[in-house]
């Protein structure tokens, strides 16, 4: 059942309070990503670098800055499983691997194919496999050998325009993209292929950002049109009845965000830890919105309710947001004001 949830009337119940503000870089920043440990931070950024941000026992600080090969904006960051390694996407059409095993980050490899901007990056849960999208339209798929080589296993063209985002499911080889076509596509390994297995349509315009929920089997999507959408995987012989394939799973929107947003949403994150979804607005707003408990006689329907909203949490267009993944209240964002900020979410 496909429910929509509106702005409700009542105060928000959750308080979102500052907890530090990062600053550092000196043009728009674009992505964050936390290592597995929760311990960094990595931002990334116009002024074609990278900060880590640590927690020194009094204060966050900038412990790294990471830059050099790549000459234009850094759009996309991420870590491999391990927390070793750190992935960098470049509008230069590059995307470089960083090892930081000796203790310093070092360029070991420089992925490259993507015809012009790499706008996502991401790590496998498995370690095996990386993903890189772009504006040429494309995901591939490298495949990471034992030795940290880095072979191209697919080059994925289902997609009609600019792919804005890539991520894995948080247990399985399986892969979400966004795009400018307004889909959410699902691609899955096939023997020694890549398929895509699923297209997701339902927003009205560029879908921008996508997350996994804890279990794998849901998925939220936020979109220029406002809205967030919340969709669910329902396997072969599902006892809804739902239709698939018969070998694949199907994705269905359960529901449907809109009214609380009044801009383009750019990102959107869903906690491992407290099962909250944050949205990045270009309002220059952070909303966390909270799923309420299904009733019975409403037919088991999905609600999300916004738990909080922080108006100006940033000067200009927040472009993401990234919960920890080892604290379930705290919330890294960043935007084209150049900072970065760190948020304690309470309910």
């Amino acid at each position: 059942t496909t429910t929509t949830t509106t702005k409700k009337k009542k105060l928000p119940m959750a308080t979102i309070t500052l907890e530090a503000e990062l600053e550092g870089h000196t043009d728009c920043v674009w992505s964050a990503a936390w290592s597995p440990d929760g311990r960094t931070l990595a931002t990334c950024s116009a002024d074609k670098s990278v900060r880590l941000w640590v927690h020194n026992g009094h204060k966050w600080t900038c412990s790294a800055v990471v830059d050099g090969p790549q000459q234009r904006t850094i759009r996309s960051v991420a870590w491999s499983p391990c927390g070793n390694f750190l992935l960098t996407g470049s509008f230069d059409s590059t995307t470089c691997v960083w090892d930081r095993r000796n203790g310093e980050f070092e360029c070991v490899a420089t992925l490259e194919g993507h015809e012009n901007e790499v706008k996502g990056v991401a790590w496998s849960p498995s370690g095996e496999h990386i993903a890189t999208c772009g504006r040429d339209k494309t995901v591939w798929v490298w495949n990471v050998d034992e030795d940290d080589e880095y072979d191209i296993a697919a080059v994925l063209s289902e997609h009609k325009q600019d792919v804005k985002q890539v991520v894995w499911h948080p247990q399985e080889d399986v892969l979400a993209s966004c795009s400018y076509d307004d889909t959410v596509r699902i691609f899955e390994q096939s023997a020694d292929d890549w398929i895509c297995t699923d297209v997701l349509s339902g927003h009205t315009s560029t879908v921008w950002a996508v997350s996994f929920d804890a279990s794998g089997d849901r998925l939220v999507s936020c979109s220029d049109d406002k809205t967030l959408r919340i969709w669910q995987a329902f396997r072969p012989g599902n006892q809804q009845g739902v239709e698939t394939d018969g070998t694949h799973r199907r994705w269905k929107t359960i529901s449907t965000v809109a009214g609380c947003h009044d801009r383009t949403v750019y990102g959107v994150h869903w906690s491992k830890k407290s099962g909250l979804i944050a949205s990045a607005c270009g309002d220059n707003g952070i909303r966390v919105f909270q799923e309420t408990a299904s009733n019975p006689a409403e037919g088991n329907t999905t609600h999300f309710q916004l738990a909080a909203h922080q108006a100006r949490a940033h000067a200009q267009d927040i472009n993401a947001v990234a919960w920890s993944p080892t604290d379930g209240s705290l919330l890294a964002s960043v935007s084209d004001d150049g900072l970065a900020k760190l948020w304690r979410v309470a309910l």
